[in-house]
């Protein structure tokens, strides 16, 4: 299958996307900083699953789809960062709730290649 099909991917490039567009509103001064960074995690997340279907074998899958958990648990840190920071308003339910969804369909992504 290829990864594009993928509800884990499918929804991680919508993460990104409410990503981008929830840190265009952070202040000029992090643009070097949390936006930067919350941008990046958001971005490894999609990239990582799909760099993992493409290798040959489960125990390298698993290896970059749990590269991509770690990418995703840095991003909701950062978003409840920038929620006590107060970048963000009453998205940060919507995105947190969006963040638990990947995190349950990686994970069973997960599971599923471990029992290969």
């Amino acid at each position: 299958m290829d990864y594009k099909e993928l509800d884990v991917w499918v929804q991680a490039r919508e993460l990104v996307k409410k990503i981008y567009l929830l840190s265009k509103d952070f202040p000029d001064d992090e643009s070097y900083g949390l936006t930067s960074q919350i941008s990046r995690c958001a971005v490894s997340v999609s990239s990582n699953i799909a760099e993992g279907c493409v290798r040959q074998t489960a125990k390298d899958t698993i290896n970059f789809l749990s590269i991509a958990r770690g990418s995703l648990f840095e991003l909701e840190t950062q978003t409840i960062l920038a929620s006590d920071l107060e970048y963000l308003s009453h998205d940060e339910s919507e995105i947190l709730g969006e963040i638990e969804r990947v995190k349950k369909l990686l994970n069973g992504f997960i599971n599923y290649h471990r029992k290969l």
